[in-house]
């Protein structure tokens, strides 16, 4: 009929959705996000929200993954500079507002692994590979050995970082929390990987 809306289906709809989701999101954080709201945004009703989300935290997780951004990986040529820089950016990411909405998904989203895994920054491979590929360089450079490319090693230091904020609750980590972090914790387990137990005792010492 003539100036009826056409009516949106499909992929069409679910991107329609997402926008509105995303835009609900950055405005109002994860605490005022409702099905209503975007819906109302959408220009659609919330039983076409439910089936495709199941909740308000599985579309809030999906509006999250359309705002997050690929932070880019640092080459400076140091693997303490490029893990710096690494933590760095993770730091500012996770004090900005758009960090603010991932701790109050965490927080909903409590130890439920599969939701978990459907956050970019908390999927494994999405947290792993920047940091592989430093450690990729490093030991390409000789700064550390081949046993250091490991997921949970290379992880380590922004699994720290990432207590501060979601565990201790703190605003932003001070720069020196990075470099402790850095300089105390991770460069020493990774230039330890590799090296081999130490020596024995002498079996020709006295006894």
């Amino acid at each position: 009929m003539t100036g009826q809306q056409t009516r949106r289906r499909g992929a069409a709809l679910e991107e329609a959705i997402l926008a509105a989701a995303a835009e609900e999101l950055a405005a109002a954080g994860y605490q005022g996000l409702t099905m209503d709201r975007v819906a109302a945004r959408a220009g659609t009703n919330k039983n076409a929200l439910y089936r495709r989300w199941p909740n308000r935290l599985a579309l809030g997780i999906a509006a999250y993954r359309r705002l997050a951004t690929t932070v880019p990986v640092p080459d400076t040529g140091s693997l303490r500079e490029d893990v710096l820089e690494l933590l760095r950016g993770a730091n500012r990411h996770w004090s900005s507002p758009l960090g603010t909405i991932l701790r109050e998904l965490l927080v909903a989203a409590g130890g439920t692994a599969e939701l978990l895994g459907q956050l970019h920054d908390q999927s494994g491979e999405a947290v792993a590979a920047p940091w592989l590929t430093v450690l990729g360089r490093a030991v390409a450079r000789g700064e550390a050995a081949p046993e250091a490319l490991h997921p949970r090693v290379a992880t380590v230091a922004v699994v720290l970082l990432r207590n501060e904020f979601v565990v201790r609750g703190v605003p932003a980590a001070p720069d020196d929390v990075l470099v402790e972090i850095t300089d105390e914790v991770y460069l020493p387990l990774v230039r330890g990987r590799g090296a081999g137990p130490g020596p024995g005792p002498d079996p020709g010492a006295a006894g």
